[in-house]
């Protein structure tokens, strides 16, 4: 039992001892290590460092004929960064395991004094990086940023640059064994490095004042050996120009008042030019103003109650068949939301990249962003919880700046059970350490039917009170009988809070026709929404949809031969791009809703 707890605290030192990450990186002095990089696959992990050899990092050279080294990157094949190895490869297509990759670079400061640091936008799922022959550090979470200072151990020439990713399933890990997506292994997010001042600003958090319109406060926090000094904060649009004093934590709080704001909106997607200086360092952002809050059983946004009209959303371009992960992935599909008439999207289910929440920031679409707190985890396990406060905080110190995001989710259809109310508790209460401002929620599935009456459903778990908006997930129509149900079927929310109906949605190949009652036509989806639309306007306390999904997406849990064949096949829009018949009704839905 004791050596049990042992293992149990180091590994929560481990996670919390995890750099702090650095704000806005696109915002700073940047290089891209993308494009290609070689590597090889290790599903033994045979190259890793142990008791009787030094590892594959060491990069070693055959100098003398008779040297056996039994590896050889500079004859090893490409693969490029960033992208999942899934789609890049035939081979790998199904690999889940160990993958090394190597950089050769060169770097120069441009001063002498300044600091370099590695900067990962995600690795799924277990990463560590190695520079030189000497380890850096190790991250585990498919979704979130990471970055290591190198500053010590990088060189001027033929820097050598190692990570193993390794996407094994785990039942500790978030998500755990089974998910319906694509489990994309590798780099799939930019690589960077960043230099940066001897004393820099390592992150900042400016936003309105919670019930406030008026009022601008956050912090800004610096990292180097000179934390005491004066910041400066520009909004010049808005005529702001206020100095701070840090204290001994290199910490300064900030309040700044204004009468003129233009708040953000779907309407007004308006964003302000930030800019921050301290002595060494300056940074410039783009952040919205707006207020978030419930009020009984409605959301308002800047003071008026808003519906949302909402779209989920994997982070995969359907068409290139991969994970998705540039600014013109970001566009393509945040478009497709907008031309379905969205004001809001669910990015389902874990963080993506940051690139989603900066184009939701222009576009004017607002945001909920999740953590992957799965179907069943181990709710027992400290070390499982540990992950998900983990994620949940990096995904908060990612965004925490973007106008866009609306609310933080902590998880998505678990069972109800005491186990899983204690550690979603856990999370809300995280959460609420890190952001006051925004509403927190998760995708419930857990109610019953009224035994008199089959077609009554009611929605009771306990874990609601724990949330500021319930989302609930129901398919009526596709997992629970025909579309002819919806037309029965009644709700009771047992809760006067907002409701969204965070999932509900029915398959169908593109281009497969048949009658309304022919499974997995076009004419059965749209028929299918047609009716859970007419339900789902007589819910309790509505103020927002969210069907599922926006596009077809890579599964390896739908195995129909010439339907699915290995596709989630709920989009509205099919894997080649196509609209099918479902999506003209939801956008007509939305057209009539003011």
């Amino acid at each position: 039992m004791k050596q049990l707890f042992l293992s149990f605290f180091f590994v929560y030192i481990l996670i919390l001892a995890q750099e702090p990450l650095i704000q806005n990186p696109y915002g700073r002095n940047y290089t891209f290590l993308n494009g290609k990089w070689k590597f090889e696959v290790d599903p033994y992990k045979s190259g890793k460092k142990n008791e009787w050899y030094e590892g594959i990092f060491m990069d070693r050279k055959q100098n003398y004929k008779w040297e056996r080294i039994e590896y050889n990157f500079d004859k090893s094949k490409t693969i490029y960064v960033p992208g999942d190895w899934n789609s890049q490869s035939e081979k790998l297509f199904y690999y889940e395991g160990l993958l090394w990759y190597r950089k050769i670079f060169d770097y120069k400061k441009s001063n002498p004094t300044n600091r370099i640091f590695i900067y990962v936008g995600a690795a799924n799922y277990e990463a560590e990086i190695f520079l030189n022959g000497h380890t850096i550090g190790s991250h585990k979470g498919g979704f979130t940023p990471f970055n290591f200072e190198i500053t010590n151990y990088i060189k001027e020439k033929d820097n050598s640059l190692f990570i193993s990713v390794d996407n094994e399933r785990k039942a500790e890990y978030l998500p755990a064994l089974k998910t319906d997506w694509w489990n994309y292994g590798g780099l799939n997010r930019d690589v960077m490095l960043i230099e940066l001042p001897s004393t820099f600003i390592r992150d900042y958090f400016i936003q309105l004042k919670k019930d406030s319109d008026k009022e601008i406060e956050g912090y800004v926090k610096l990292d180097g050996n000179k934390l005491v000094q004066k910041i400066l904060i520009e909004i010049p649009e808005l005529r702001i120009q206020k100095e701070f004093s840090t204290d001994e934590n290199g910490v300064a709080h900030i309040s700044l008042k204004t009468e003129n704001i233009s708040l953000w909106s779907p309407e007004n997607p308006k964003l302000y030019q930030v800019i921050i200086k301290s002595n060494e360092d300056e940074i410039k952002d783009e952040i919205g103003f707006r207020r978030i809050e419930v009020k009984g059983n409605k959301i308002y946004l800047n003071n008026k109650p808003v519906f949302l009209k909402g779209i989920n959303i994997h982070e995969e371009n359907p068409i290139r068949g991969n994970r998705a992960y540039n600014i013109d992935d970001a566009k393509m599909l945040l478009n497709w939301a907008k031309e379905l008439g969205c004001n809001f999207v669910r990015l389902a289910h874990y963080p993506h990249n940051e690139f989603m929440t900066k184009i939701s920031d222009k576009l004017g679409l607002m945001v909920w962003s999740e953590i992957p707190v799965y179907w069943s985890i181990d709710w027992n396990n400290p070390i499982t919880l540990n992950y998900a406060k983990q994620q949940l905080e990096e995904m908060i110190q990612r965004d925490k700046n973007r106008a866009s995001i609306i609310i933080w989710s902590v998880g998505n259809e678990t069972p109800n059970t005491p186990q899983r109310h204690n550690f979603i508790k856990a999370l809300c209460e995280h959460v609420r350490q890190f952001d006051k401002t925004r509403l927190i929620s998760k995708a419930f599935n857990s109610f019953y039917e009224r035994k008199e009456n089959s077609f009554t459903k009611i929605f009771d778990d306990s874990t609601a009170n724990l949330m500021d908006v319930i989302g609930l997930n129901e398919y009526v129509g596709w997992y629970d009988g025909l579309p002819d149900k919806c037309l029965k079927t009644k709700w009771e929310i047992n809760f006067n809070k907002p409701v969204i109906i965070s999932e509900f949605g029915a398959g169908c190949l593109y281009g497969l026709h048949g009658d309304s009652l022919t499974i997995w036509t076009e004419e059965y989806q749209e028929d299918f929404y047609k009716k859970s639309l007419e339900m789902i306007s007589r819910i309790p306390n509505l103020i927002g949809i969210c069907p599922w999904i926006l596009a077809d997406f890579r599964s390896p849990t739908r195995l129909l031969p010439e339907i699915q064949d290995g596709w989630n096949r709920k989009g509205l829009i099919s894997e080649k791009g196509y609209k099918k018949k479902a999506y003209y009704v939801l956008k007509k839905f939305y057209e009539t809703i003011r």
